[in-house]
């Protein structure tokens, strides 16, 4: 039986912290799915399509990383991928409590999807999504935070 996970976010944009993350889920599943949120309630600075490219960039090598959009509840795309797993990062005590909390509302949803922790090495602590933004808005050097590709996109919509 193939064991499938998906590693679902924003990705807005993705950073060495999700890569980290990505890497090591894609060591202990056969599939992982990294689930692009459409997310139209947050304010993204890329577009679902710009993101995704972005992360097809960093992982088109790998045979048994899918990326993908959605915009349904997780635990329905979880369904129809026949995904029993679902990976999340924690970088500070704050990420636990409100992924604790989707973690009830998925298993009351559904218990037989799983969630599963990996907490972020400790280089990749600190980096989240939005100071990435703001470091790059302010021309700062975000060489540490993400490869080069996504860097030069920062750069460009900041331009």
């Amino acid at each position: 039986m193939t064991k499938i996970a998906i590693y679902p976010g924003t990705f807005d944009p993705i950073h060495r912290g999700h890569c980290d993350i990505i890497n090591r889920a894609a060591n202990l599943w056969d599939e992982l799915y990294i689930a692009v949120a459409d997310s139209p309630h947050k304010n993204t600075l890329f577009s679902l399509n710009e993101r995704k490219e972005m992360i097809d960039a960093e992982f088109n090598s790998h045979n048994n990383i899918k990326v993908i959009s959605f915009n349904n509840l997780l635990i329905d795309l979880a369904k129809s991928l026949n995904a029993r797993i679902l990976v999340r990062g924690l970088r500070v005590v704050s990420d636990f409590e409100y992924e604790f909390q989707m973690l009830g509302m998925n298993r009351t949803m559904d218990p037989n999807i799983e969630t599963v922790f990996l907490m972020a090495e400790p280089q990749n602590q600190p980096i989240s999504s939005n100071f990435v933004k703001d470091i790059a808005r302010l021309g700062g050097d975000i060489s540490k935070f993400t490869s080069d590709n996504v860097a030069n996109k920062l750069k460009e919509s900041f331009q």
